[in-house]
């Protein structure tokens, strides 16, 4: 689990996985732990917000033309359903002016 945290707002845990993704369509390299300044926060929620974006796109392009069927993987998670409580916090931190960190969470296990 990583657990992003800000004075902004309250703290954010996901699966390393989702995580890593999200950091990554920051424009962030990955690394965990991290960090980004209050300066360079903005820009990161727009980077994120514009992948998202991207992606919403390319699920829905898959999805036209598959016939309707409610098997297990059309009801996965999407990407902007998990990333909703980050861009949340990221958006205090903005409104806020605040750095937002990261790191692995242990206390969950």
């Amino acid at each position: 689990m990583i657990r992003f945290t800000s004075p902004a707002g309250a703290s954010v845990s996901m699966f390393d996985k989702d995580a890593k993704a999200l950091i990554r369509m920051m424009g962030h390299s990955g690394a965990v732990p991290s960090a980004i300044r209050a300066e360079d926060v903005a820009e990161a929620l727009q980077n994120l917000t514009n992948a998202l974006k991207t992606e919403e796109e390319k699920d829905q392009d898959g999805q036209q033309g598959k016939p309707q069927q409610q098997d297990e993987e059309d009801k996965r998670v999407s990407v902007n359903v998990r990333a909703y409580p980050l861009l949340e916090l990221l958006n205090a931190a903005v409104a806020k002016q605040k750095n937002v960190m990261w790191e692995q969470d242990h206390s969950l296990f």
